[in-house]
């Protein structure tokens, strides 16, 4: 969990270095298309003006999703990273 949380605060760091809020904000993730994890992934976003974007692999198993998002906050960008974490199979890039 160490590692969770070291992790957030550079990143909690580098946001507030480089971004100025509120801003436009780019979320990339990739899914497994072998349960329903693009709808989860898409139902975080529901309702929040989100612009999502998304791509299936050359083999069909995983899902390119793109997410631009209006963020008021750094803190806010790692509420959404905080929350798709908890989706099986995920990768936050």
């Amino acid at each position: 969990m160490d590692d969770k949380k070291a992790f957030y605060t550079k990143l909690k760091g580098q946001l507030e270095d480089t971004t100025t809020f509120p801003a436009d904000y780019l979320y990339k993730f990739i899914v497994p298309t072998d349960e329903n994890q693009e709808n989860e992934v898409k139902d975080l976003f529901n309702d929040t003006g989100a612009v999502i974007n998304t791509k299936k692999s050359k083999t069909g198993k995983y899902i390119s999703i793109s997410i631009v998002l209006k963020i008021e906050t750094s803190e806010g960008v790692i509420t959404y990273y905080r929350k798709v974490e908890k989706i099986k199979g995920i990768i936050s890039l």
